[in-house]
C-alpha cells in the first residue's frame, strides 16, 4: 500500500463495517433493571453482569430502523476528497454513492453508473451515468443534479497540490497524466510558497532557481479524466488497468458538484452543511463531542435496499471499556468485546450467546521478512546474519518450523486458524476468470496446506548447519526481531515465536533477540532503515488484482532489501550483501513479477503468471506467510452477511443493504452461517467466469 491510507482505511475495516446496529429496545441481552432506570455507572471491568436479567426479544428488534453506537475520536473533516482517517470515510462511505458498488458476495454492481465498458487493451473506460439522481443537502432537499461532470470535478480537485489530498496516489500511475499534473501543481505550490516566505523574488525566479521549465506544463484537460456529456464519463488510463472497477472504491473517485466545492472553497466539508450528498444517508445532526446523526436520503435512487432509516453515533471518550456494558443494558447497538473480557463474556451464562467473530479482514497480510540489508548494530553481528541469510537451508528452517497457529493464539485464543494465511495473497481476496487467486496452480500446494512442518524444519536445520560451518559462520546466530509496543500484544505474539522457535530448532542454532522499537515512527526508524534480521510485517491492498501483493517486494522496496538494481539504493547503502544464489532467486523473481504485469489482456493468465511470481517467492523462503488481520469480537445486532463485502475501498464501510437481527448472533451462529457464506461466494465468483 502506498501511503498510510491503506492502513487506516483496510485495518479496522470489517469492524468499522460491523458498528451497532439495532433500535431504541435492549437487544434481547441481558438488561439490569437498576441501570436501566436510569443509573449510569460505570460498570465492572468484566463488562458482563452477574445481576443481569434476561429480557424478552421483541419480535422485530429493528424496531424503528435506529441504531446506535459510540464513538471517542471527531472528526477532523468532513472533506471526503483529502481525508484519511477510516472514521471519516465512514461518513463519506454513507453519504456519497460512487460508480459502483458491490454484493454481499463482492460482484460489483452499477450504481451511479448504470454500466460501463473498456477498450480492447484495458486503457480507455467509459461510464454511462445513471439519470435522475439528485444532490441533497442536510435537510434533504434537492440542490441539482449529478452529472458526469462531477467526476471530472473531484479529479481535478484531488489532483492538484493546493488541496493536499492524502487520496492522490490512487491516480498517480494508473489515470493518464494525473501524476504529471499533481507534480506540476506541487512545482506551482512550492514557488508561490517561496514567494511568500521571501526566499524567492518572483515565481519565474523560483523556477529558473529549480530548473523548472514552466512551458512543459500542461492543463488539466490533458488528464485523462473527461465529461463528454452529461450521462457520459471517460476516463483514460496510463497504462492497461484491467482491475480500474476496484480502484472506483476509493474516495478519490467520488463525485462532487462542482459549483458548490467552488463556492465553499476552504470551507468544503467543515460541518455537515458545507456538504452536499447523493448517498443512502445524510448527515441531518452534526454537534462536536456529543452526536453525529445520519437519516435516510428521502431521494435516494436506491431506496428499497436501505434497510435502517437512521444510525447515530454517540460521543463517549471511553467507548472502549463502556461499550459492553452499555450494550447490555440496550443504551447502544454495537459493542467490541475485547482480550481483557473475553473470557467472562464466553463463560457467563447471560453472555456467553451475545458475542461472536468477525470475518477475517483480508484486506491486510502479514509475513515475516527476513532483511537481506542488515543495518543494525555490531551486537547483533550483522556480517555472521549476512551468511545465515543468504543460505537457502537456513530460510527454509525458519518458514516450516514457525507455528502460526500457536503464535496466533495471541490474537485469537479461540479460532487461532481462522487467521492463518498460507499465501501473500489471502484467500477470497482477487478472483480472475471466476476462480480464487490462490487456487491457482502454483499456489494450491500452499494455499490448502500448512508450510509448519517439524521434521522438514529439522531436515533444513541440519542442513544449513554443515553448510554455514563451511562458509564460516558462528553460532547460535543472532536473530534481531523488533516490535512497535505500541501496538497491543505484538510483544507478547514474538515471545511464543521466540520460544517456539528455539525450543524447536534449537537454541545452539540461534537465538532470537525480541526489542522493543520506537512506540512511534516504528517504520522509518526500524523496517525502512534496515534495523531487524527477521520481523513481523504488514501490507493493504490498494485494488481488487494480484498485482497490489507484489508491490511491497519490487525494485528498491523497504521491506526486505532484496534488490538487484543499484540505482535504486542510496550510495551510502550499497548491494553488497547477497550471495550469488540469492541473487539469481531474486532476479528471477522479478523476471516472473514484470511478465505478470505485461500480462493485460488474458485476465486467467495474468493471474496464473502473478501465482507463478508469488509461489517462487515462497518456495525460495524469501518471505514467510503468516497471516490475516482480525477485527476480534463483538455484540451486535447486525447481520454480518448482509450488506456489502469487499475488502478494498470504501463498500465494508456501507450500510446499505445491512440488515438487523432479531437477538445478537452467537458465535457457533456465526461460524456456521460463514461456512455458507464462503461456499455461496465460491458460487457467485464462479458464475462470473
Amino acid at each position: 500500500m502506498k501511503k498510510v491510507l491503506s492502513l487506516v482505511l483496510c485495518g479496522v475495516m470489517l469492524f468499522g463495517f460491523a458498528a451497532g446496529c439495532g433500535s431504541s429496545n435492549n437487544n434481547g441481552v441481558p438488561q439490569d433493571s437498576a441501570q436501566a432506570q436510569g443509573d449510569t455507572g460505570t460498570p465492572a471491568d468484566t463488562g458482563a453482569s452477574s445481576e443481569a436479567a434476561p429480557q424478552e426479544t421483541p419480535a422485530d428488534a429493528a424496531g424503528d430502523g435506529v441504531f446506535r453506537m459510540l464513538y471517542s475520536s471527531e472528526y477532523t473533516s468532513l472533506n471526503y476528497l483529502v481525508v484519511v482517517n477510516t472514521y471519516e470515510l465512514k461518513a463519506a462511505a454513507n453519504t456519497i454513492d460512487g460508480l459502483t458498488e458491490y454484493d454481499e458476495y463482492g460482484v460489483a454492481l452499477p450504481a451511479l453508473a448504470e454500466s460501463w465498458s473498456s477498450n480492447a487493451d484495458n486503457t480507455v473506460w467509459t461510464f454511462k451515468i445513471r439519470q435522475g439522481v439528485k444532490w441533497v443537502d442536510k435537510n434533504g432537499k434537492e440542490t441539482a443534479d449529478v452529472t458526469a461532470q462531477d467526476w471530472a470535478d473531484a479529479a481535478k480537485y484531488v489532483n492538484d497540490a493546493h488541496n493536499d489530498s492524502a487520496l492522490q496516489y490512487m491516480y498517480s500511475g494508473i489515470v493518464k497524466n494525473a501524476e504529471e499534473y499533481y507534480e506540476q501543481t506541487a512545482n506551482i505550490l512550492d514557488a508561490e510558497n517561496a514567494v511568500t516566505d521571501g526566499t524567492s523574488e518572483s515565481v519565474e525566479a523560483y523556477y529558473a532557481e529549480n530548473d523548472i521549465d514552466p512551458s512543459t506544463f500542461i492543463t488539466f484537460e490533458d488528464v485523462g479524466v473527461k465529461a463528454l456529456d452529461e450521462s457520459t464519463l471517460e476516463y483514460t488510463m496510463a497504462v492497461p488497468i484491467p482491475y480500474f472497477i476496484s480502484v472506483l472504491s476509493y474516495a478519490s473517485y467520488l463525485p462532487v458538484y462542482g459549483p458548490f466545492l467552488e463556492e465553499q472553497g476552504d470551507y468544503f466539508g467543515i460541518d455537515n452543511e458545507s456538504l452536499l450528498y447523493c448517498g443512502a444517508y445524510l448527515m441531518s445532526d452534526y454537534e462536536p463531542n456529543v452526536k453525529h446523526i445520519f437519516k435516510a436520503n428521502p431521494l435516494y435512487w436506491d431506496k428499497g435496499k436501505v434497510y435502517i432509516q437512521e444510525y447515530q453515533h454517540i460521543y463517549n471518550a471511553d467507548e472502549s471499556t463502556l461499550a459492553p456494558a452499555m450494550f447490555q443494558r440496550g443504551e447502544i447497538d454495537e459493542a467490541f468485546i475485547g482480550a481483557d473480557i473475553l473470557d467472562n463474556w464466553f463463560t457467563n451464562p447471560e453472555t456467553k450467546d451475545l458475542v461472536r467473530g468477525n470475518m477475517p479482514v483480508i484486506a491486510y497480510s502479514y509475513f515475516y521478512a527476513f532483511n537481506f540489508e542488515p543495518r543494525f548494530d555490531a551486537q547483533y553481528e550483522p556480517d555472521n546474519w549476512i551468511k545465515a541469510v543468504n543460505n537457502e537451508n537456513f530460510r527454509q528452517a525458519l518458514m516450516y518450523g514457525l507455528d502460526r497457529v500457536k503464535a496466533l493464539t495471541v490474537q485469537d485464543p479461540y479460532n487461532p486458524g481462522s487467521l492463518m494465511n498460507n499465501t501473500i495473497t489471502p484467500a477470497t481476496f482477487a478472483v480472475g476468470a471466476g476462480k480464487d487467486f490462490t487456487q491457482y496452480d502454483a499456489l494450491k500446494p500452499f494455499s490448502n496446506g500448512n508450510n509448519f512442518d517439524e521434521a522438514k524444519a529439522a531436515e533444513f536445520r541440519d542442513k544449513a548447519k554443515t553448510e554455514l560451518t563451511a562458509a564460516g559462520a558462528s553460532f547460535p546466530v543472532k536473530i534481531l526481531m523488533p516490535f512497535n509496543p505500541s501496538t497491543t500484544n505484538w510483544d507478547k505474539e514474538c515471545q511464543v515465536v521466540e520460544q517456539q522457535l528455539e525450543s524447536l530448532l534449537g537454541m545452539d542454532f540461534i537465538d532470537i533477540i525480541v526489542e522493543a522499537g520506537p512506540s512511534t515512527g516504528f517504520l522509518g526508524e526500524v523496517r525502512r532503515t534496515g534495523k531487524y534480521a527477521f520481523m513481523k510485517c504488514n501490507w493493504g491492498a490498494d485494488y481488487a488484482d494480484p498485482q497490489t501483493w507484489a508491490e511491497p517486494f519490487g525494485n528498491g522496496n523497504s521491506y526486505n532489501f532484496m534488490y538487484t538494481d543499484e540505482s535504486k539504493v542510496l550510495a551510502e547503502q550499497p548491494v553488497t550483501n547477497k550471495s550469488e544464489e540469492t541473487q539469481a532467486v531474486v532476479t528471477e523473481y522479478y523476471a516472473k513479477a514484470d511478465a505478470a504485469k505485461a500480462q493485460t489482456a488474458d485476465i486467467a493468465a495474468r493471474y496464473a503468471a502473478f501465482a507463478e511470481a508469488e509461489a517462487f517467492l515462497i518456495q525460495h523462503a524469501i518471505i514467510v506467510p503468516f497471516s490475516v488481520d482480525t477485527d476480534g469480537y463483538t455484540a451486535t445486532l447486525r447481520d454480518p452477511f448482509s450488506g456489502m463485502f469487499a475488502p478494498y475501498g470504501l463498500s465494508p464501510f456501507r450500510y446499505k443493504g445491512v440488515k438487523l437481527l432479531e437477538k445478537p448472533m452467537s458465535n457457533e451462529a456465526f461460524e456456521a452461517a460463514y461456512a455458507e457464506w464462503r461456499a455461496a461466494w465460491t458460487q457467485a465468483q464462479s458464475a462470473q467466469q
